[in-house]
């Protein structure tokens, strides 16, 4: 049966139990006291008019009457049980209904329930919510497998392009070519570890330890230090004990790639790179600024899309794949924190991640 018959023999049900429980209550508080035999005195002689029942006369009278009573009452509850149940499980039938259509792939359906905050509004809401947030990350993943498509292909067509010239032109310097091909084959291998890493993370398989933020950001400094000195860029790192619950491994790559990012994306000579661990409430901050060129706040909120790289795009040494803020963005997420770029006023960025000190998950 349907819920909605179901509700409209409930509410019949109740309604003739109700009925049934009040005749009842009239036989045994009313009609039980009535005698059933009557003795009528008359002291003045004078003639008795009017009719006076005993039990048997108004149990005659009042038993087909009860039956009439309930039988309208079972059909006026169907009826009311069907029109009430079918105003009350309305709205569910707009959910369902949006639940097919998301069901099909139309993300872009609202349920957008009017009325009053009760259960139903409520429910409506969790699902347009729903809604919002998957058809955003349908969406990201969209645009991450076509950039991804289009950042692999170019490796394998220089590849292809390579071995091209060199079976054409046996008298080319093999050497040139070997080092142009070890070049590009390593960019793709780099690009193919950023790609898993961003699956990893956003699959979220990782084991949660207690680990020192400000430990990881001396780490990734000490080991960028020598691409800071290439690049004539001055490391600056300050702050506190910040313990947090994470993935050691993940949360230095984040760290790392701050790092990387900033000494990459900076004056062309003497820039500087600041690195801060803070402990506040119930959360671990790291900070990441440097110096470089000005940036709008529209740039710099574009700049965590995978293969965004900052006004231009760069081919240098070290430059990276692209997928540096994506995956520090993506592993931020899977900490449940908060990822912020803010535009410096004298140029450059500052990126400040704020993750819980304790995770609300549990080891996995």
């Amino acid at each position: 049966m349907s819920v909605r018959l179901k509700l409209t023999l409930s509410y019949a049900g109740f309604l003739m139990v109700a009925g049934a429980l009040l005749l009842g209550a009239v036989w045994v508080f009313l009609l039980r006291y009535v005698p059933d035999r009557a003795m009528l005195i008359n002291p003045d002689d004078r003639p008795t008019n009017g009719v006076f029942p005993i039990r048997s006369v108004l149990l005659d009278v009042f038993a087909p009457r009860a039956a009439a009573v309930l039988a309208f009452l079972l059909v006026f509850g169907l009826v009311g049980g069907w029109v009430l149940a079918g105003r009350m499980l309305a709205p569910l039938t707009r959910i369902t209904d949006a639940t097919r259509r998301a069901t099909n792939g139309s993300l872009s359906h609202r349920i957008r329930l009017p009325g009053r905050e009760d259960e139903f509004r409520q429910l409506a809401d969790a699902f347009d919510t729903m809604l919002v947030r998957l058809e955003a990350h349908v969406a990201e993943q969209q645009r991450f497998a076509a950039n991804a498509s289009h950042e692999l292909r170019t490796p394998l067509a220089v590849s292809k392009a390579l071995l091209d010239v060199a079976r054409t032109d046996p008298t080319r310097d093999a050497d040139e070519l070997i080092e142009r091909l070890h070049a590009v084959n390593t960019r793709a291998i780099d690009l193919t570890e950023a790609l898993l890493l961003v699956s990893r993370a956003e699959q979220r398989s990782f084991t949660r330890e207690r680990v020192d933020l400000s430990l990881l950001a001396e780490e990734a400094t000490e080991t960028l230090l020598p691409l800071a000195e290439k690049h004539g860029v001055t490391i600056e790192t300050c702050g506190d004990i910040t313990p947090m619950t994470g993935s050691p491994a993940l949360l230095l790559q984040l760290t790392t790639n701050l790092v990387h990012n900033a000494i990459i994306h900076n004056l062309p000579e003497q820039g500087t790179v600041w690195v801060n661990a803070a402990v506040r409430p119930r959360a671990a901050v790291l900070t990441v600024e440097n110096t470089g060129e000005m940036l709008t706040p529209e740039l710099a909120a574009k700049l965590t899309e995978p293969f965004q790289r900052g006004t231009e795009r760069i081919h240098a040494d070290h430059a990276g794949v692209g997928l540096g803020l994506a995956i520090v963005k993506t592993i931020t997420q899977a900490h449940d924190g908060t990822l912020t770029l803010t535009p410096r006023p004298a140029g450059g960025i500052r990126i400040t991640v704020e993750l819980p000190a304790t995770s609300p998950h549990t080891d996995r």
